[in-house]
This record gives C-alpha cells, sequence and structure tokens, in this order.
C-alpha cells in the first residue's frame, strides 16, 4: 500500500511540472503540418489561407521545393479556452502574443472563452537565401527540416579574414554577402562555401543550403558528405578571443546536428579543416608540415587545432550538450 501510495504521489508532481518550450514543441502543435508526397507550396498555401512568401519566411524555406516528412509551420483558427492566455497560446503555436493581438486587433492580453482567434506563426529572419537565427531557432528549424543528401561529416573552419574587428553588431547580412560575393567572384565557386556561420554574439545563419555539399580548400572528399560550418573570427593564438556566446553556440549547434544526423562525436565525424592537406585534399591528421595545412579553424580553437585537443577539449563538450538535449526532449 505505502509504495502503491508512493507511485501515485510521484505522477501527481510529475504532472504538476512545469513543461518546458522543448517538451511542448514535442508534444506536436496543432499548426505544425506535415508535408505529404503530394503537396506543393502553392496547395498548402490555399489550404491554409496564407501566401507561398508567408510559408517560405515563415519556416525559412530556401526553394519552392518541399521534401517529404518535413514539417511547417502555417496559420491557424482557435477557439479560446478557459484559463487559456495569449502568453501560453503563442508558445503553443510558435507564435508570439504581440503578433496575435496585431492579428485579431486586440486592444488588451485579456482573452475569454469562446473567443475565435487567427494565429500566425512567426517569422524568420531571412535575407535571399540567407537565414539568421539564435541557436534555439536553428534547433527548431533543423527538426522541422528533412534532407535528402547523406551527411557524414561536421566541417569546423574559421573565417581568420573577416575576424571580430569586422562583426559591428548587427551587420550579419552584410558579411554573409561579402562572403558569398569572395568566394563566387574570387574563388568561382557557384555559392558562398559554407552550409552555416556562427558569429561573436551567438547568432547562427544557414546560407549554403544543407542539402548542397559545400565547397572550398578542403576537398571534394570531405565535401561530399560534409556540411561546413564557418566561425566568424581569427581564432589562431595571440588573435581572437571567442566570445561565450559563440562558444555556447558552436558546441550546441554540432551536438544538435550530430543528433539529427545520428554520428558519434570523433575525429570521423567531426573535422577539423587543419587535418586536411592543402594540396592533396587528403586527411593527414596531425602529420603535415606546416606549410601543408592550413590553421584553421584556429592554432586556439578549444585549446588547439590537433586531434588530440579535439578529444580532449572538444569533443566532450559536445557529448555532453548531445546528452543534455536528448535529455531535455524526453
Amino acid at each position: 500500500m505505502k509504495t502503491r501510495r508512493s507511485c501515485i504521489l510521484l505522477v501527481i508532481i510529475i504532472l504538476l511540472l512545469p513543461v518546458s518550450p522543448i517538451q511542448a514543441l514535442e508534444s506536436t502543435p496543432p499548426n505544425l503540418y506535415k508535408v505529404k508526397s503530394e503537396d506543393t507550396l502553392p496547395s498548402i498555401a490555399k489550404k491554409y489561407g496564407t501566401t507561398v512568401e508567408n510559408l517560405k519566411i515563415t519556416n525559412g524555406l530556401q526553394f519552392d521545393t518541399l521534401v517529404e516528412g518535413q514539417q511547417l509551420w502555417v496559420p491557424s483558427i482557435q477557439e479560446v479556452k478557459a484559463g487559456e492566455s495569449l502568453e501560453n497560446l503563442a508558445l503553443l503555436h510558435h507564435s508570439t502574443s504581440e503578433l496575435i493581438k496585431k492579428t485579431n486587433n486586440l486592444s488588451s492580453e485579456q482573452l475569454h472563452p469562446g473567443l475565435i482567434l487567427k494565429i500566425n506563426p512567426k517569422k524568420m529572419k531571412m535575407d535571399g537565401q540567407h537565414i539568421l537565427m539564435t541557436k534555439e531557432e536553428f534547433r527548431d528549424w533543423l527538426i522541422n527540416h528533412a534532407f535528402t543528401r547523406e551527411i557524414h561529416v561536421i566541417q569546423q573552419h574559421h573565417t581568420w579574414k573577416p575576424s571580430y574587428r569586422n562583426f559591428l553588431g548587427d551587420n550579419h547580412f552584410q558579411m554573409l554577402k561579402s562572403m558569398q560575393n569572395h568566394h563566387m567572384n574570387q574563388m568561382g565557386w557557384s555559392n558562398i562555401a559554407q552550409n552555416i556561420t556562427t558569429f561573436p554574439d551567438g547568432k547562427i545563419a544557414v546560407s549554403r543550403p544543407l542539402n548542397i555539399a559545400p565547397e572550398g580548400s578542403i576537398g571534394p572528399k570531405a565535401n561530399k558528405h560534409g556540411i561546413a560550418i564557418e566561425h566568424i573570427g581569427n581564432f589562431d593564438i595571440g588573435e581572437d578571443v571567442m566570445t561565450k556566446e559563440q562558444r555556447d553556440t558552436i558546441v550546441y549547434i554540432t551536438a544538435l546536428l550530430s543528433i539529427k544526423f545520428e554520428l558519434n562525436p570523433s575525429i570521423d565525424t567531426i573535422t577539423y579543416h587543419h587535418w586536411w592537406h592543402y594540396k592533396t585534399k587528403k586527411r593527414v591528421f596531425d602529420n603535415a608540415k606546416s606549410n601543408e595545412v592550413k590553421s584553421c579553424p584556429g592554432s586556439n580553437f578549444f585549446g588547439g587545432n590537433s586531434t588530440e585537443s579535439a578529444r580532449k577539449y572538444f569533443y566532450p563538450l559536445v557529448k555532453e550538450k548531445i546528452k543534455e538535449i536528448r535529455a531535455s526532449m524526453k
């Protein structure tokens, strides 16, 4: 009898615990639509009374084509129930209180049962193909997207130039466009080389679509099944000191990508540019002369750019973050 009472008490305590945004996301919100094979953006836009452009900017879509199984935030019509507030409705529907008020011409945040609301999901920050996100927004974006390319390797790079002195706090898109222009006009590549860029303030940009392999000097073998992450900054010894915000973001997104593509952090799945021969494009790890490899992602990147430093300082942080993220999703 005592054991039974303890179990009942434990269930009651669990039920009373607050639900985190991550847990709420796992419960499938009512306005998160799963794409079917026959779906198109125009057909989904028509079904939910919105536009293709709104769907693209709401979901951070870089193409008009869809992949079966990906999930899209769509507008919804909701009847307010007793106890509901603008705040919890916004959280559940990937919106904001202010956006719900504006959409429905509400003069206050007071709601009453039976009120019919149109709820539009919030829009993402986009400029052309470039999507700028917080690390939490990147998590949602990555979870909802489906990819057709096999991903086996996460590449770590630093820009060297531009460095921290070129980041002004609000010029993310300007820096991305400058890198894109340089890569296309000077290097002769088809697009910006990297898929993902991190900034000193902890923000993340997805530019080159993840379904397209990166380009660059690391070579076709590493690029074919790789995702390239470029970290704004010069992280060689004596140069830029990485901010806590960027440091946290690098660990976090590397863990998220590892979870998404089922990768166990190791020298075979998370690679440094420094381990690849500059001319032959072969992986040489630590067995090369200084003029045969780049220092990228920096001789002071999480303790160094060697395989030993990656195993000792970087991979443990990523593995621990993977555990934290998975625990939060249960």
